[in-house]
């Protein structure tokens, strides 16, 4: 069984106090910090094709599996947040202290850090922070994008060969599209 103090939880994601945000992670990973875990929720299949640099594998369905350790501070990510959100609830009632989820999960990691959109007409500040942010892209192996065009292809994910884990396969290039919707009515 799970206990949850539910007003602790919602103070805690009123004051955003249960996330981390890509840029920040991608901070973390540059300088080498140590203090962390990180902790890719999706199966194993998907954590092959592409997970951030130093994250472990630990599907959703084993994540309650003794494999964290309640003094650890972990962030969790998914593809989207949805499933980390699930997890970072599940450890919350499980007395975990210090956990967060990424927020928005991979889909933001690929949009913020791997290719970020330089502003179409920027300012002086947001030509610096998109600079930046393209430094960044480089070291992950990412590709800072110009201002945003309709109807562009999406990017290849970088390949991941100098991974401590296992090198995952490359990943074909473009995302995998959504189903489309079935036609009703008349």
């Amino acid at each position: 069984t799970v206990q949850v103090d539910a007003r602790e939880l919602l103070t805690s994601v009123e004051r955003t106090e249960d996330h981390v945000t890509p840029p920040e992670l991608a901070a973390w990973i540059v300088e080498g910090r140590a203090d962390y875990r990180l902790v890719d929720v999706r199966d194993e299949k998907a954590f092959a094709e592409y997970h951030v640099p130093g994250a472990s594998s630990i599907p959703l369905a084993t994540v309650l599996d003794g494999a964290l350790s309640r003094t650890d501070k972990v962030v969790l990510y998914g593809d989207g947040g949805v499933h980390a959100a699930q997890a970072w609830m599940l450890l919350k009632g499980r007395g975990y202290p210090r956990v967060y989820t990424l927020q928005g999960g991979l889909d933001a990691w690929k949009d913020q850090v791997l290719f970020p959109v330089a502003p179409p007409v920027p300012t002086p500040e947001e030509q610096a922070r998109f600079e930046r942010a393209a430094q960044v892209a480089k070291f992950f192996g990412g590709q800072p994008r110009a201002a945003a065009v309709p109807g562009a292809e999406p990017m290849a994910l970088p390949a991941q060969a100098a991974m401590p884990a296992v090198p995952p396969p490359s990943l074909p290039a473009g995302a995998s599209a959504r189903p489309r919707k079935k036609r009703e009515g008349c």
